[in-house]
């Protein structure tokens, strides 16, 4: 490894984006009634269609407090909106207010819903356990009216995951996972949990999926079992180009362990990351993030590159690196264990992947 690392780095404008089931329901609440929470509500909605979140956030907030706190569509879109954005208490606020002016079964179970779903955000995000039972009570009432609601399931099991609820959770997880289209993202990822509940309390990698370079299709599930050290950069990324020598020893040198080396670029012309790949002989596993909001990017929160996660066997993230860093050590700590799980792990990298 080389002895001096750059301490620079690129930024990326991304917007971070929920990492678990979206929210899919229609409108239960009606909209503002009040002429001028009307004309803002509009406003809102035009700037949520431009893609600018953190206006239209401020924009909805501003429409129900015009309506004096009794626009539902607009705290549903502000509970929205802040979940993205990772403003977990303001979501429980405005659905607090969702849960006071629910009138309808209908009402109160989104209203509930989506208070339990913040309130497990806001848990697993300030590392508070008695804000699960909190959520729990709410998910619990949301699924008396909407018991197959594929959301709340999942919701309701990480939340008894993190109560020590497994039996109940290992339910939660197998009811998710029949309703998901089989061999899917979120259905590996229930399955996992299913069989393991103690990885719903544990600070996993979120799941996506990746087309590589040479056209094979896989999730992150795929790979469970491995070590993963995933590398966002891009080509025009001076300081990523910098790591480049890093991550090709690293790949090289624990070539026939039972590490995936997963290099993602955010480069939006696939011509030039082909070349570059090609010119630059990089032969360990190569992705590109292509879709127009960076989605396996802001899954990750990356805001900065080159950017590095490791990843353990069961999935759980255990390092985070913005720049060139030394990460050699703590992989082969990894890697060790991973063999402990493993004995017969040891393979050819082709051997080691998905299908082979």
């Amino acid at each position: 490894m080389r002895e001096t690392r750059s301490v620079l780095w690129c930024f990326v404008v991304l917007l971070p984006i929920a990492i678990a089931p979206g929210l899919c329901w229609a409108d239960a609440f009606p909209g503002p009634s009040d002429a001028k929470a009307q004309k803002t509500f509009t406003e809102a909605d035009q700037k949520l269609k431009e893609h600018k979140r953190l206006d239209a956030l401020d924009a909805f907030k501003k429409a129900d407090k015009q309506d004096g706190h009794h626009c539902g569509t607009c705290a549903e879109q502000v509970i929205a909106l802040s979940l993205e954005t990772g403003d977990y208490k303001l979501a429980v606020e405005y659905a607090n207010e969702l849960v006071s002016i629910a009138q309808s079964p209908a009402q109160s179970g989104t209203a509930h819903a989506l208070r339990g779903i913040a309130q497990v955000r806001q848990a697993l995000a300030d590392h508070k356990k008695n804000q699960f039972a909190d959520a729990e009570r709410d998910l619990q009432l949301a699924l008396a009216d909407r018991p197959n609601d594929m959301t709340v399931l999942y919701f309701d099991g990480i939340a008894l995951a993190n109560l020590m609820q497994d039996d109940a959770a290992r339910q939660r997880f197998t009811a998710y996972a029949k309703l998901q289209k089989p061999g899917s993202m979120m259905q590996q990822r229930a399955l996992r949990y299913a069989s393991a509940p103690e990885l719903g309390r544990a600070r996993m990698a979120p799941p996506f999926e990746f087309t590589t370079i040479d056209g094979r299709h896989y999730s992150l599930d795929d790979l469970q079992g491995k070590v993963v050290l995933i590398d966002f950069w891009a080509t025009w990324c001076g300081p990523c180009r910098e790591a480049l020598p890093s991550i090709q020893h690293l790949a090289q040198k624990f070539s026939e362990q039972p590490l995936v080396v997963l290099s993602i670029s955010l480069d939006r012309d696939e011509g030039k990351w082909k070349s570059f790949v090609a010119e630059h002989k990089m032969t360990w596993m190569q992705a590109r993030d292509d879709s127009s909001n960076g989605s396996i990017a802001t899954r990750f929160g990356v805001h900065e590159i080159p950017h590095t996660f490791s990843i353990d066997a069961d999935g759980v993230l255990q390092d985070e690196h913005v720049g060139d860093s030394a990460m050699e050590g703590k992989l082969k700590k990894l890697i060790a264990q991973a063999q402990q799980m493993h004995p017969a792990g040891v393979v050819s990298e082709e051997a080691k992947l998905p299908g082979k």
